[in-house]
C-alpha cells in the first residue's frame, strides 16, 4: 500500500529524494553510537543499564524503519536525477541493515546476562572503536550527497567523495582483521567459557562485522553514482 504522502518527509522527498536518507542515516548512526554504552553496562555486569540502552537503540531502530518505509512509498518511478530509483533504495536498504545490526546486538544483550570473556576484550573494544567509526564515516559520505548533485557529481565534491569512500574501504579491510583476531582468540579460549555463551559472542562479533559490511557497501553504492 502507497502511504499518504502528508508527512513531512514526503515533502524532503518531493525536493531532494536524498534528504530522506540523509535524515534515515541521522537516526541509524545513533543505533550505533550507543552500542559502546551498551558493552559497558555488560563490563560492570549492569543488566539494568543493559536493558534499558537496548531499549532505546530498539526505539531509535524503529525511527529508522518509519522513515524508510515513509521514503520507499513515496519514491516516484523516474527520478530526474542521474541516480537510478533501485540505487536510492538499495543504499537506504544498507542503511537500514546497520540499524537492524544495532537492535539484534542489543536483544541478545537484553536477553542474556553475558559477561565478556577477558581473553577477547582488548580486541572487542578495537572492533566496537572501529565499527563506530566507519559509520561515523559513511554517515559523513551520505551528508555530502545534497552537494554532488549541485556539481553534477564532479569537480573536488566528487574528489572528496571519492577519498571518503577509499577511507571507508580502508577501514573495512583492517576491520575483518580486527575480526580474524577477536574470533581467533575466542576460539583459543572456548574451553574455559561456558558454550552457549561462546556461541552468542560468536553472534555478537558476527553482528558488528556485518555492520562494517553494510557501512562498506554504502561506499560501494556512492561509487555507482560517481561512476555514472
Amino acid at each position: 500500500m502507497v502511504m499518504k504522502t502528508t508527512s513531512p518527509l514526503a515533502g524532503l522527498l518531493r525536493k531532494s529524494p536524498f534528504k530522506p536518507i540523509q535524515e534515515h542515516m541521522r537516526v541509524v548512526i545513533t543505533c550505533v553510537a550507543l552500542l559502546p554504552e551498551l558493552f559497558d553496562g555488560v563490563y560492570k555486569k549492569d543488566q539494568d543499564s543493559v536493558q534499558r540502552i537496548a531499549q532505546q537503540i530498539n526505539e531509535r531502530e524503529t525511527a529508522a524503519d518509519k522513515i524508510k518505509s515513509v521514503f520507499r512509498g513515496n519514491m516516484p518511478n523516474t527520478l530526474l536525477l542521474p541516480v537510478d530509483r533501485k540505487d536510492l533504495l538499495s543504499l537506504i536498504n544498507e542503511q537500514d541493515a546497520i540499524a537492524d545490526g544495532a537492535e539484534k546486538i542489543g536483544q541478545i544483550l537484553e536477553s542474556r546476562d553475558m559477561l565478556i570473556p577477558p581473553a577477547i576484550k582488548d580486541s572487542f573494544d578495537d572492533l566496537l572503536e572501529s565499527t563506530v567509526t566507519i559509520c561515523e564515516q559513511a554517515k559523513l559520505m551520505i551528508e555530502e550527497l545534497d552537494e554532488l548533485v549541485h556539481v553534477g557529481f564532479s569537480g573536488r565534491e566528487h574528489d572528496r567523495v571519492m577519498a571518503m569512500i577509499k577511507v571507508v574501504r580502508k577501514e573495512e579491510h583492517d576491520i575483518d582483521q580486527i575480526l580474524r583476531k577477536v574470533n581467533r582468540t575466542l576460539f583459543m579460549a572456548e574451553k574455559e567459557l561456558d558454550p552457549v555463551s561462546v556461541m552468542f559472542w560468536y553472534k555478537i562479533i558476527e553482528e558488528i562485522g556485518d555492520i562494517s559490511d553494510h557501512a562498506e557497501n554504502m561506499a560501494d553504492r556512492l561509487l555507482l553514482f560517481l561512476s555514472k
